[in-house]
């Protein structure tokens, strides 16, 4: 067996433990702690015009959209995610609040194809569970690590996930296709990774 099926394996373990956790947390949990995230201070400066992508929450993900509001509301010009299809990275387009969306692929909210395409300065990442390197698991097609990949390759961006603290674990296995998030910020605390 190669390591990387190895990985592969144990990752794929990891998703089903940290999906399981994530959807045991109350709702009322889960909505106190993007309000919490919302709430503290931003640990990024926002000049006018910068491009801030979210997303729309999927099943029991942390909501991002408080904190997208108050972004917005500092200025922050705002994106959201549209799949280009299978191994390829994310359509960042712009996206206006309360501006009117199409539904996408697994019926996920994202703008319409009209929309400008935009390449963000601080992208908002969704996970399943992370770790104090930078690691992170999503789902398992790579959309956000090809995205970003792309992304910091064409200019200086950092890469934000937003998650519950209870979905830090000790350690994700990680390969070299897997790009490492700069912070990560929960409803306890930011954790700064750059450096680590």
């Amino acid at each position: 067996m190669s390591s990387s099926v190895g990985v592969e394996d144990s990752k794929a373990a990891l998703r089903r433990e940290a999906m399981a956790r994530r959807d045991a947390l109350p709702a009322a949990a889960r909505k106190a702690a993007a309000e919490a995230i919302a709430a503290r201070n931003f640990p990024l400066a926002i000049a006018p015009g910068t491009i801030v992508s979210g997303f729309m929450p999927l099943k029991t993900e942390i909501n991002p959209l408080p904190l997208l509001q108050r972004l917005a509301e500092a200025g922050a010009q705002l994106a959201l995610p549209a799949i280009a299809g299978r191994g390829k990275p994310l359509i960042m387009r712009a996206w206006r609040w309360g501006e009117p969306l199409d539904r996408g692929q697994w019926d996920i909210r994202e703008p319409k194809p009209e929309a400008p395409e935009v390449e963000p300065d601080i992208l908002l990442v969704p996970l399943l569970a992370f770790d104090r390197a930078g690691h992170r698991i999503g789902y398992g097609a790579g959309y956000y690590d090809m995205t970003i990949t792309r992304l910091r390759a064409r200019k200086p961006v950092t890469a934000i996930g937003i998650a519950f603290a209870a979905q830090e674990i000790p350690k994700i296995p990680a390969t070299e296709r897997d790009a490492r998030l700069d912070l990560v910020l929960t409803e306890r605390e930011v954790i700064n990774l750059r450096g680590v």
